[in-house]
């Protein structure tokens, strides 16, 4: 179902009791109200091991010189679709010396003509940091604000431009856009757990959470947090786009379904990285059990961006930013105008291959689809 055209802005209002910066979406009720998705089954189980840290083949980063000032990104509408993948050999290694020749595109089994295909380590990335605030993340919050800080330090550069937004019972834009790591860092190190009404995991919706109130008082909205970063924000941006989503993966109260979030993300060509934190001990001590990770995984692959988890492990926390930073600095773009020229709105599955040059099968990094929406 396309929804109709809103224009929604970011408002500032004053701190609350908490002392929380906070921003609301005035127009997140009305928006998300549109909506009519079919909900997705969810199936508990036990986290994976934590993955391999590749070894990156990447270039080595350049001194940041970014300023405060948000960088002006200009947008445009164009025919072509556009894939950004990372290919990895057997061993998990990154391949980054891979030309159009080594690689085929298919839509819905039909093989497609690339008109441009080439690795894109300078282009402007644009990323929405996602930081989950509710009281299940009480003892790993100092792990994110510490390694995302080093992270956004790190791979922000300054053509590149990021945003953070936390999300609890509520979800509140902490930074706009900016290329500043230091602004992005202090607006993470102020982030706070939800512990409005005393028990750390609901209040009473406009006190302690903010003016826009919501229909689950005790609710983790992961899956509201998403569809708005990617259709309100990183939708109308171009180039690299990714979420980095710190979370457990449990989300309560939203009223986008898990259907939904990932719609809105492929819609938006935005790769969803999903940094796994969890700490079980809380969670069979406190919540009853644990089941977030199918979530997280589900929303990775589909985007193509990867799930790491990482518990609630400082040192694997620092391994997984590092293998994020690798990826983003080591992928290609291949784009091609479509043989089904129906702007439709309808799934297109997408499939990419690619071999080395001696025959070697390489396992790609991609999502799996996108929807044949007209440009605006």
């Amino acid at each position: 179902m396309r929804l109709p055209i809103m224009i929604c802005r970011m408002r500032a209002f004053p701190p609350t009791s908490r002392a929380r910066p906070r921003a609301a979406l005035p127009c997140v009720l009305m928006l998300l109200g549109l909506l009519s998705l079919g909900a997705t089954g969810l199936h508990a189980q036990l986290a994976p091991s934590p993955d391999a840290s590749p070894v990156s083949n990447a270039p080595p980063p350049k001194a940041d010189d970014a300023a405060d000032e948000p960088v002006t990104t200009f947008k445009v509408n164009v025919d072509l679709v556009s894939l950004y993948f990372t290919v990895k050999n057997k061993d998990g290694l990154l391949i980054p010396h891979l030309g159009a020749d080594n690689c085929a595109v298919q839509e819905d089994k039909t093989p497609q003509k690339l008109k441009h295909f080439q690795a894109e380590n300078n282009q402007p990335l644009t990323l929405g940091i996602l930081l989950d605030t509710s009281a299940s993340q009480t003892r790993v919050l100092p792990l994110e604000q510490e390694a995302g800080s080093q992270f956004l330090s790190s791979v922000l550069k300054s053509k590149d431009q990021a945003f953070l937004v936390s999300f609890d019972v509520d979800v509140d834009l902490l930074q706009d856009y900016t290329s500043s790591a230091r602004l992005l860092a202090k607006a993470m190190n102020k982030a706070e757990i939800n512990t409005a009404g005393g028990n750390g995991a609901g209040g009473i919706p406009g006190i302690g959470q903010g003016p826009v109130p919501v229909s689950n008082p005790k609710g983790t909205l992961l899956y509201d947090a998403v569809y708005l970063a990617a259709n309100e924000k990183l939708s109308k941006e171009t180039g690299r786009k990714a979420i980095i989503l710190l979370t457990d993966g449990e989300d309560q109260g939203s009223r986008v379904k898990l259907a939904g979030a990932i719609e809105a993300a492929q819609k938006a060509n935005v790769m969803i990285y999903g940094i796994l934190l969890a700490d079980r001990a809380a969670y069979f001590n406190t919540f009853g059990g644990y089941s977030g990770n199918f979530v997280l995984k589900k929303m990775a692959d589909e985007t193509g961006g990867r799930m790491i988890d990482v518990g609630n492990n400082g040192k694997k926390l620092e391994a997984a930013f590092q293998q994020i930073e690798d990826e983003l600095r080591t992928q290609y773009v291949a784009s091609y105008t479509p043989t089904n020229a129906k702007a439709d709105g309808t799934y297109r599955k997408i499939a990419v291959d690619c071999k080395a040059d001696k025959g070697e099968e390489l396992k790609v990094q991609v999502r799996k689809g996108y929807y044949a929406v007209a440009p605006e």
